[in-house]
C-alpha cells in the first residue's frame, strides 16, 4: 500500500511530505519505553531458547526423560549427590530429585510447553472473541441478545472448575498440551474478548465510512473484514497481548494441579507439583521452575503494557510512577530560559485621588 501524502503549506508554497505510518508510529512509541524493550528482549530470549532447546541439550548432552539413579542419593531419599543440587559440567544445573533427570533439558523443554500452550490458546481466544463480538454487534436484536447471553455465561464460568472436570473425562489418548489449551481458550478468556469487540463494533458500524459501504450495496461479511476489522486490530492486538501471560500462569496451575500436562513430558507447573517436598533438601528443584515462570509472566506483562500504550498514546502507563517529574525537569531543560513565557504579575489597585472639596 502506498504511504499517504500530507500537504504542508510552509512560507506560501504547498510542499508534499509523506505521512508517518501507523505502523511507524506504533514501532516509536514502542522504542521509547525502555522497560518494555527490555521485555521484549526478555521474550524474544525465552522463544529463542523454547525454539533451541533440542539444540541446547544435544550441546549438554542430555535429554528431559533419561533417569540417571546414579547420581541421587537414595539413602537420603533422592537427594542429588554433590553440591547445588548435582551441577556440574555434564549437569549444568543439577538434577532433579528422586530420578535423576537433568534440570537444564527439562526446562528448556518445558518452556517449549508453557510458551506454546498460551499462545495457542490465545490465537483461539482472539479468533473465537473477535467472530463472537462482531456477529453481536452487526447482527439483529435476537442475534444480539442470545450471543451476548452466551458470552455472559462464560464469563461467569470459573475457570479452573471447568477445567478440571472437562479434563478428568477426555482420554488420555488426546495430546495433552493441545487439550490444555483447548480448554484455556474455550472456557476463558474470549468472553471478555467478545464483549469488548462487540462494543467497539457498535461504536464503528455508526461512521461516516462504514453507513457509506452499507449503502453501496456491501455485504455484512465484506463491512466486517474490509471496515470493521481494521479498527477492531489494536484493541484486539492489545488484549493479546495481555492475555499470554495469564494463559502461562493457567497451565501452570493446572499442571500444578496434576491435571495439565502429564509425565514424562515436562512442563514448569508439573516441575512445581512434587517440588514443594524438596525446598530444605534440593532447593532448586523448587527455585528454577518458579523463577522461570516468575520472569515469563514479568516480562510478558511489562510488553503487554508498553504495546497498549503505543497503540492508544493518550493512554498513561502504568509502570512510570515517579517518572513524569524527571521528564518535566528535562523537558524545562531543553527550553530556553528567554523562550519561557514570563509569569504575569500581579496588578495592584491605585488609590483614587480626592478631587477638591
Amino acid at each position: 500500500m502506498s504511504e499517504a501524502l500530507a500537504v504542508v503549506e510552509t512560507a506560501g508554497t504547498d510542499t508534499t511530505v509523506p505521512a508517518v505510518s501507523g505502523a511507524r508510529q506504533f514501532w516509536r512509541r514502542l522504542r521509547a519505553q525502555r522497560a518494555a524493550l527490555v521485555a521484549a528482549a526478555v521474550v524474544a530470549l525465552l522463544v529463542l531458547v523454547a525454539l533451541a532447546a533440542p539444540l541446547l541439550t544435544a550441546l549438554e548432552g542430555q535429554d528431559p526423560t533419561t533417569y540417571h539413579p546414579a547420581l541421587i542419593d537414595s539413602a537420603r531419599g533422592g537427594v542429588p549427590l554433590g553440591s547445588f543440587g548435582g551441577v556440574s559440567a555434564e549437569h549444568w544445573l543439577g538434577v532433579e530429585p528422586q530420578t535423576g533427570r537433568d534440570m537444564f533439558a527439562r526446562l528448556v523443554y518445558g518452556a517449549r510447553v508453557s510458551l506454546g500452550v498460551s499462545l495457542g490458546a490465545t490465537v483461539v481466544q482472539v479468533a473465537v472473541g473477535i467472530a463472537m463480538g462482531v456477529a453481536a454487534g452487526l447482527g439483529n436484536r435476537w442475534v444480539d441478545l442470545v450471543l451476548s447471553r452466551i458470552t455472559d455465561i462464560f464469563v461467569s464460568m470459573p475457570l479452573m472448575i471447568m477445567a478440571l472436570a472437562l479434563l478428568a473425562i477426555v482420554p488420555n489418548t488426546f495430546p495433552r498440551p493441545v487439550l490444555v489449551a483447548l480448554i484455556i481458550a474455550l472456557v476463558a478468556g474470549w468472553s471478555t474478548m467478545a464483549k469488548m469487540v462487540r462494543a467497539q463494533t457498535l461504536t464503528l458500524k455508526n461512521l461516516d465510512y462504514v453507513a457509506a459501504a452499507r449503502l453501496s450495496g456491501w455485504k455484512t461479511w465484506r463491512i466486517a473484514v474490509r471496515e470493521l476489522l481494521p479498527g477492531l486490530a489494536a484493541p484486539g492486538i492489545t488484549y493479546a497481548a495481555l492475555l499470554i501471560p495469564s494463559n502461562i500462569s493457567a497451565e501452570a496451575a493446572l499442571s500444578f494441579l496434576g491435571v495439565g500436562v502429564k509425565p514424562p513430558t515436562p512442563s514448569w507447573g508439573q516441575m512445581l507439583t512434587s517440588a514443594d517436598v524438596w525446598y530444605q533438601a534440593a532447593p532448586q528443584y523448587l527455585l528454577l521452575p518458579a523463577a522461570a515462570l516468575f520472569v515469563t509472566v514479568f516480562a510478558l506483562t511489562v510488553l503487554g503494557d508498553g504495546v497498549r500504550v503505543a497503540l492508544d498514546p493518550r493512554a498513561a502507563s502504568r509502570l512510570r510512577v515517579g517518572t513524569g517529574r524527571r521528564r518535566e525537569n528535562r523537558a524545562r531543560a531543553a527550553v530556553p530560559e528567554n523562550a519561557l513565557p514570563e509569569k504575569a504579575l500581579p496588578v495592584k489597585s491605585l488609590p483614587e485621588k480626592e478631587g477638591p472639596a
